[in-house]
């Protein structure tokens, strides 16, 4: 079983990486290729009380990131945020010369700002379970040229102003990652629709299966667990796609269920309500009037 290794502060992690000791205690841009990879790290599960944002290459190695595997190959970007696990896995096969950069930068260096507090927005810190960013040469660049201009403000001349305009920068570096995740959404729209058909082939299960009566109404907390996805990533990925969050396809899935039952069964509106994962048939009446601007009972009555 894989040690859990935890590195508290950005200079431990210089330390370990034969780096020499970080300009500012609380944010560091580290070259890829000087560091040194730590004895036994394939063995070794790491967790940072810090946040890093990196693009790596030719390490020769996969990073195993929640229930995914990524090489360390041209334009991939990872973002993890502190108490995240990951671990570096070496390969046999020959690689290339090492490159890249980390952004590292402590919560404490956020403190006051309003980016402690909007950073927990932006949903690709949480996507421990799904991809990482895939980037053109165009948006590599613009994101290599932010991680300039933070080093060059930090470096070596920090003063007053510094935090609040690498702060800035930062803003700037999450929103443009924000962006281009959007266009991931779109462009990788096979591997996407993937997770749509099998998102609707457990919603389709769930409805059918009695799972109603057992369990109540499906959660996207559920569903997003039965994809190894996280709550946020799906909802991101069906509005973009779909137009729709995970609750609306829900919802959209148990008025169907309701109308077939009050279409074509004698049911009572009670039993009904019963079999849909309602405990009051108040309650479905309710719902089902708000989605249809009819009542049930009106809507059964026309097909009479």
């Amino acid at each position: 079983m894989s040690n859990i290794h935890r590195v508290k502060t950005i200079s431990e992690f210089h330390q370990i990486t034969g780096l020499p000791k970080p300009d500012h205690p609380l944010i560091s841009i580290v070259d890829y290729s000087a560091i040194e990879i730590p004895p036994n790290s394939d063995k070794i599960n790491w967790i940072f009380d810090f946040y890093q944002i990196a693009i790596k290459r030719g390490l020769n190695a996969k990073m195993k990131y929640g229930q995914q595997e990524y090489d360390f190959d041209d334009g991939v970007m990872f973002f993890i945020a502190p108490n995240q696990v990951f671990r570096i896995e070496p390969e046999t096969r020959s690689g290339n010369e090492r490159s890249g950069w980390m952004l590292q930068f402590h919560p404490k260096f956020l403190r006051n700002t309003a980016l402690n507090k909007e950073i927990k927005q932006f949903e690709f810190f949480n996507y421990t379970v799904n991809e990482a960013l895939f980037l053109s040469e165009n948006e590599e660049a613009k994101i290599g040229n932010i991680v300039q201009n933070i080093q060059q403000e930090y470096d070596p001349n920090i003063d007053k102003f510094s935090q609040n305009i690498i702060i800035s920068q930062i803003n700037t570096l999450l929103g443009y990652s924000e962006r281009f995740y959007e266009r991931q959404f779109l462009t990788r729209k096979k591997a996407n629709h993937l997770v749509i058909n099998r998102f609707e082939e457990i919603l389709n299960n769930y409805f059918n299966y009695e799972d109603l009566v057992i369990k109540g109404l499906p959660t996207v907390q559920f569903i997003s667990e039965s994809l190894n996805l996280s709550p946020s990533y799906l909802s991101t990925l069906l509005k973009t796609l779909t137009g729709r969050s995970p609750r609306q396809h829900i919802q959209e899935q148990l008025i169907e269920k309701a109308r077939e039952k009050l279409s074509a069964t004698d049911l009572t509106i009670g039993e009904i309500a019963y079999d849909l994962g309602f405990e009051h048939p108040q309650s479905f009446s309710k719902f089902f009037k708000s989605k249809t601007k009819l009542s049930p009972m009106k809507f059964r009555k026309s097909f009479i």
